[in-house]
This record gives structure tokens, sequence and C-alpha cells, in this order.
């Protein structure tokens, strides 16, 4: 089972799969981002006069992946501080170039290894000894051959520019909207932006409603049957230039829901079951993001229990919980205002990913593996220094007032 659950470029896929290739490639394109490099590209100079066996440059090469039947060609680019570190950013060239900074970077007796953390991917390899070429494999639970050519600044490939923001005052409306019923036989569960289009693919309106208000399915009062059953496939392009922010994916949602299927509701306050976020007493432990602040946020599964959160607040989080974890709403209470980066790895029990295993059990923890992560509430107190505990909390509703299957487009 594999659930990745995406924002920004990829807001969320949750499916089935036997693992998800990072680069990240099984994500339809999309990907949680990585704080842009900061090193500047080695100059054309650097390229063409460095000795045979000097690493620094510009490398590329196509990472060929079977499961996907997709080729992605993969930019590489090494400088060194002025400490003499190595500093590496690789792009994936056709998943829109967004920059992913190695944690850690050596070459020593020909051979190149880096690490990208956050994607529990390495790579290693060796280089030909006239330094044209470097072999080697990329590692992500699979290996994949990776084969590296020095560039020059006529062979290099063009990293595409990022896409602009959209303005943070503007409130997207729709310019071009499809809502069609899922393909039976389509797997997976999926929320993306492409270029400038929220598409969504197998989403029950349970899925969309929570999504674009920020709740759990427990937080909607009044619901027909078919919001847990029916699944569509959507396509909105909104009606504003640039990329949109979280809030402004929300809001387009918002608007499409009240366009193509006439939602209306009313809010209410009601005493809910949830689980509570607080901080430890030793005080958090996530690391504050060095993303930028018109960085989108991430928050992908590379299976269950396996957590990466990128540019988020807590917030944020305790939305990204609720939604694809949760059996309850997750109310945040502790006082953070950060955005925060940080890996989370549990063995879940059988509240958690309920409605993505149907109804099936939770998988077994392997009571003689001593290397099994801990449950959720362990996990996240000894990692990140936060608390989930049960508790009460007055929180939000959205009590259904009219609703209709959307007509053909």
């Amino acid at each position: 089972m594999m659930v990745s659950m995406m924002m920004g470029h990829g807001l969320f896929r949750r499916g089935t799969c036997a693992k998800l290739l990072a680069i990240p490639i099984l994500a339809a394109g999309a990907f949680a981002q990585t704080p842009a490099a900061s090193t500047p590209p080695p100059s054309a100079a650097t390229a063409q006069t460095s000795s045979p066996r000097d690493i620094v440059g510009t490398w590329q090469g196509t990472l060929h992946v079977t499961q996907a039947n997709r080729d992605l060609r993969i930019v590489c680019k090494i400088t060194k501080d002025d400490k003499g570190e190595l500093k590496l950013v690789n792009y994936s060239i056709d998943q829109g170039g967004q920059p992913m900074v190695a944690d850690k970077a050596s070459f020593q007796d020909g051979a190149l290894k880096f690490s990208i953390d956050f994607l529990h991917a390495s790579y290693e390899g060796k280089m030909s000894p006239d330094g044209k070429t470097i072999t080697g494999s990329f590692t992500q639970g699979d290996s994949i051959p990776l084969n590296f050519d020095r560039t020059t600044p006529d062979t290099a490939w063009a990293i595409p520019e990022p896409p602009k923001a959209m303005p943070a005052d503007a409130k997207p409306g729709l310019d071009v909207a499809t809502v069609k019923p899922s393909k039976p036989d389509q797997p997976g569960k999926l929320f993306t932006f492409r270029g400038r289009s929220l598409v969504t693919i197998n989403t029950s309106m349970n899925d969309l409603v929570t999504f674009a208000y920020g709740l759990h399915t427990k937080q909607i009062i009044g619901a027909p049957d078919w919001f847990a059953t029916d699944l569509f496939d959507v396509d909105a392009i909104p009606d504003v230039e640039g990329r949109p922010n979280l809030d402004q994916m929300r809001l387009l949602l918002q608007k499409l829901l009240a366009d193509r299927f006439k939602l209306t509701f009313h809010h209410d306050q009601r005493e809910l079951s949830a689980y509570i976020l607080t901080v430890t007493s030793g005080g958090v432990k996530a690391k504050v993001t060095t993303a930028a602040p018109t960085d989108p946020p991430g928050f992908m599964f590379r299976g269950l229990g396996d957590l990466m959160v990128r540019n988020m607040d807590m917030k944020e989080f305790a939305k990204g919980m609720q939604s694809a974890v949760m059996d309850k709403p997750v109310v945040d209470q502790t006082g953070l205002k950060d955005r925060y980066d940080f890996n989370l790895k549990w063995t879940p029990d059988d509240s958690q990913f309920a409605q993505f295993r149907g109804s099936g059990p939770a998988p077994p923890r392997p009571a003689d593996d001593p290397n099994a992560p801990p449950s959720l509430y362990t996990a996240i107190q000894e990692q990140e220094g936060i608390k989930i505990t049960p508790g009460k909390a007055q929180d939000d509703v959205i009590v259904i007032d009219h609703v209709e299957k959307p007509s053909a487009n």
C-alpha cells in the first residue's frame, strides 16, 4: 500500500503501488518542493577549465523509471563553498525542474556519493578516468541506473523557470471547469496542480469538501450517502494567472462546489471528540523550514506511517493529519507560529488510514522486529516534540442545506 499526499504542485495522491520512487516520480509529475538552492551554478569557465578528476561542474543524465515507463532528465549541479565542502543540487527537468538539495555529498577516489534525506534517496557513482562521465545508481528502495555526462554551455539542458506565484491577495474564480464521473477501473486518488489547473482523480464529495474547507468528515453534517460513494474527476482553471497558494487552492475548489454541485450549507459549533496537538515539556524538536515564504507546503506519504512534512505550520499539519490519517478531527493547540520541515515514521493502528484501507485492518506490527517504528503517539513526541492526545473540543461543523450531483459538462 502506498499513500502519498502532496501540497503545492501536488496536493495529494492516495493509492496502491509497490513503492513511491522519488525524485518523486509516481505522483503524476507533482512533488513536495524543497527550498531553492542558494548556491550559484558553476560558470562556463569552471566547466571548461576544471581538471579531468574535478567533480565541480554541471552533470546531466536520464533516469528510466520502469514502473512508470518514463524517462526523466536529471541535472546535477556541483559547487564548493569557501571551506571546500561540496554543495550539490539536483533538478528533475521533466517534472518542473524544482531544486532538490543534497543533505550530504562527497567525492573521494573518483566516487561521488550524495543523499537527499527527505526522499530517503541516495546516489553512488564512479567517475571515468577522463572525467567526462559518472556511472552509478540512484537508490530509493530499488536501485535504478543513473549515469551522468559532464556538460558544457552548448550541451546543457535548460532548467525550467519556476512558476510565478499568484498574487497573495488574489481571490481566484473559475475560468474553465469540468467535472466527470471517475472511470471504474482507475486506481488511486489524486489532488494536484498541473500548470494552472486544479486536477483531482477518483475523489468523492467527502474528499472535495474536506479539502476545500479544511475539515474532517465528522465535521460534515447532513450529507447524502453518495458523498462517500460517488467518485469524480475534476479539472478547474482559475481566472487569475500564477501558481496559487494553499488557501487560494481551497477557495477555487469552494467556488467549483458551489457552481457545479450547487452546494449550500451553514456553519455551526459543536463539541466533538478530537485529537489535540500540544508541545511536550521538552519543547518542539521539528526544524523551522528554510523554504521561501512563497514556496508551497508539502505533505507526502511514502507509505502508511512514513510522512514527509515541508514548509507547514501546525494548523496546516493538523488539517493534513485529520484528512489523511486520523479517525477524528485534529485541533492545534501548540501555539506555534513557525513553519516546519520534518519526517515522521510510525506504525499505524487500526484507527488510522481507515478510509484508504477499506474495511481491512492496519498492517500488523511484526512482533519480532525490534526496529519496527513505535505508535504515532510515541513517535511524534520522540521525533518532533509534539503530543497528540484524545479529548473534547469546540469545533466548526458545516450542515448541508442543499447539494446536487453535477450536471454534464
